[in-house]
């Protein structure tokens, strides 16, 4: 299926828009490394930017879990390397949180 086209203000205001997220994306990330925001704060938040962003790249910000350590976790637990935190379920949620602490 080929892409909308989009006049130069609407392909502006998009890029925008993506720019924007990808700072609060990053903002969150930040916080979360600093301890700032626990992973339980973040797998229980309702704020779009945290429910879109995957799972992996909130592991991998947390302290002391690396690339391999988070992906390991994720295959035990049965969660897909693409998934995002706002399509976990209960139970999943719950095994991350036994794992890597509230």
């Amino acid at each position: 299926m080929p892409l909308p086209q989009m006049t130069p203000e609407q392909r502006a205001a998009a890029l925008e828009k993506a720019k924007a997220a990808r700072a609060k994306r990053s903002a969150l990330r930040a916080d979360i490394k600093a301890g700032k925001v626990s992973l339980k704060e973040v797998l229980a938040s309702t704020d779009e930017i945290a429910k879109k962003t995957k799972v992996k790249q909130i592991l991998v910000s947390l302290p002391g879990v690396g690339k391999v350590t988070a992906e390991n976790a994720m295959e035990e637990i049965g969660i897909d390397e693409n998934r995002k935190v706002g399509g976990l379920g209960a139970n999943q949620k719950a095994k991350l949180l036994e794992r890597f602490g509230a």
